[in-house]
């Protein structure tokens, strides 16, 4: 298994001599194709040395593309719950070289990703914050991943200060449906700590539409972090059909463990009579 530690050390040696390789061979062909025009080309074959180059790049980019397989494989294997052969994967692909940033970062993510399976948020948090450092150039979609990780793991850490700027920087992303699910997610979670009842529960209608679309377990929590704004500002209709939505879903002394602000939303009832539907949204 491979600490956060090497990770972000093989991450920052990689990504200084691909750095380096790439000005190299570079100036290795300006100086090949110069030599046309000097008499030393009757000795050295300058056809012969880009030959030879092109051979050493295309050696590098084989190296790349198996970083690049890994990479996938473990995305995979994470998605499937396999988290040691995964972590097995993602330490095979930091330790070989990669002439590639963005498999680099991608690697630290997936790393990331079961960091935060075996909930350790520190080390999560960390690995998030060495793609987003200042002054790296990252994709859009790798920015937005790292933001998403970044929060979710500030938000289980406390460092509701952290979680803010982490969501912020993705209101300019346009992002996709699974995104827009995370961040919804994450946001209702930080709005509820913060006890911002009324932007939580804006679009209220819509916000369980979305929810409805997690995973359950996800679902059941961010549905009952909206009971409970709706029962803070005091919507009775909405608080009771979304906890016996909830209570479907999830169990309760469950959810009010891992969240123990929910444990209010199974206090004494407010009054209100049976739903069968949703409520209308005022």
């Amino acid at each position: 298994m491979i600490t956060v530690h090497e990770a972000i050390s093989r991450f920052r040696r990689d990504a200084t001599m691909s750095a380096v390789l790439k000005v190299v061979l570079a100036i290795g062909a300006a100086v090949i194709m110069s030599l046309h025009f000097l008499p030393i080309s009757r000795i050295v074959d300058p056809t012969f040395l880009l030959m030879l180059l092109g051979i050493v790049w295309v050696t590098l980019w084989v190296r790349t593309v198996k970083g690049s397989r890994l990479a996938a494989e473990s995305s995979t294997l994470i998605a499937a719950g396999e988290l040691d052969q995964a972590e097995e994967h993602v330490g095979n692909s930091l330790r070989a070289f990669s002439m590639s940033r963005a498999i680099k970062s991608m690697s630290l993510l997936n790393l990331a990703l079961i960091r935060i399976a075996q909930k350790n948020w520190p080390d999560a948090a960390l690995l998030c914050r060495e793609v987003l450092a200042p002054g790296r150039t990252v994709s859009d979609n790798l920015s937005k991943s790292s933001r998403l990780l970044l929060a979710d793991s500030l938000l289980e850490m406390g460092d509701l200060r952290g979680t803010y700027e982490a969501i912020s920087g993705l209101y300019s992303h346009r992002l996709t449906l699974g995104e827009a699910l995370n961040l919804l997610r994450i946001q209702t979670d930080y709005l509820a700590r913060i006890g911002a009842w009324e932007p939580m529960t804006q679009g209220l209608e819509t916000k369980v539409q979305l929810a409805e679309l997690m995973p359950s377990k996800n679902s059941a929590r961010t549905q009952a972090l909206l009971a409970l704004g709706a029962k803070r500002l005091g919507r009775a209709d909405w608080a009771n059909w979304l906890r016996r939505r909830v209570e479907l879903l999830a169990d309760a002394q469950e959810l009010a463990t891992e969240r123990p602000l929910l444990a209010q939303l199974w206090e004494a009832e407010m009054p209100d009579s049976p739903l069968s539907t949703a409520p209308v949204s005022s």
